[in-house]
């Protein structure tokens, strides 16, 4: 018998790879949307989809969202903001919302809250800062229920339009370095964390309240010409580096956010973004996540970068 879960953010980069990855696995998924006219899309697989008209601020609609469900998978987050109010309203006392909704279903659904590895350097931005404390939320409000926090590093794939300028910079031969040459990093394509969220549903209960994180199976990470060299293997042409000046980086994200708040618009970049792209060490360990779950990723960068290219080069971008 199918089961049910809710899924925030399932209208986004990574919550529409989640629905896809779920649906196709058998769930019955609840997936709460802002947009009151959304028309579902037909999904392949052996669950069924049922959209929830709401958001993280109404509260109704999240005890609508989690009745009846044996999970709750949070992948709903702010990503801009001009100030910490804004990142905390969505990131943190989002979290408390909707676990104060899991408070009146009994028994308790079980929890995975996609969160990000920016929450272990909470001191570099308001969006770092948020994570952390969106994650010390659910751990505080929801000690008497089942749950995970998983921490993905850069996440990357077709529909992603965050890294669209980078990728498509590198089709045209030049590649912008941020920060250190020698930084490190680690990455994920799209599917696999959405197959590892997949897994944490189906595995037998982690240590309670765990935190792992995940990456594509390279132990120590990339640097910036890891990543020039596996895209330009690729693309089969050179791809030209050329270093941004932190001191640049930080001029436009100071005016960013000066225009921001003049005209109302949430920014991306901003000096707190610069702080977490010039940080030297993102490089996850996923030692843990495996041994709770058996998951293993399938895409290393040079077959997830191939796979994005190819959508990008067929025009299917979007998230589909």
């Amino acid at each position: 018998m199918p089961r049910t879960l809710a899924l925030t953010g399932s209208t986004g980069f990574i919550g529409a790879a989640l629905l896809r990855k779920l649906i196709r696995a058998g769930w019955n998924v609840r997936a709460l949307h802002r947009q009151p006219f959304l028309r579902p899309r037909p999904e392949m697989g052996c669950g069924a989809i049922q959209w929830i008209h709401g958001c993280l601020e109404d509260s109704e609609s999240l005890h609508h969202l989690v009745q009846g469900t044996e999970a709750v998978v949070h992948c709903a987050g702010a990503i801009r903001g001009a100030t910490a109010a804004e990142f905390r309203r969505v990131n943190v006392e989002g979290v408390m919302r909707l676990v104060q909704a899991c408070r009146k279903v009994r028994p308790f659904p079980r929890w995975v809250l996609i969160s990000s590895l920016a929450a272990r350097e909470p001191h570099l931005s308001d969006y770092a800062g948020s994570k952390r404390e969106g994650e010390d939320a659910l751990q505080s409000a929801a000690s008497d229920m089942m749950r995970t926090v998983l921490r993905p590093p850069a996440v990357y794939g077709p529909g992603d339009r965050e890294t669209l300028p980078l990728v498509r910079s590198m089709q045209f031969g030049v590649s912008p370095v941020l920060g250190r040459r020698n930084s490190r990093f680690s990455m994920l394509f799209v599917e696999d964390l959405a197959d590892a969220v997949g897994r944490l549903l189906e595995a037998a209960a982690p240590r309670a309240g765990a935190t792992f994180e995940i990456h594509d199976g390279r132990n120590g990470g990339y640097t910036w010409a890891d990543l020039i060299q596996t895209v330009a293997r690729v693309i089969r042409k050179p791809i030209r580096p050329f270093r941004i000046p932190d001191a640049v980086l930080y001029a436009v994200a100071r005016g960013n956010l000066l225009m921001a708040r003049v005209f109302g618009y949430a920014p991306m970049l901003t000096p707190g973004k610069v702080r977490e792209l010039t940080h030297p060490d993102w490089v996850c360990n996923d030692t843990e996540l495996r041994r709770a779950t058996g998951w293993s990723p399938r895409f290393l960068l040079e077959a997830g970068m191939r796979q994005t290219l190819q959508q990008l080069r067929h025009g299917r971008w979007a998230a589909e």
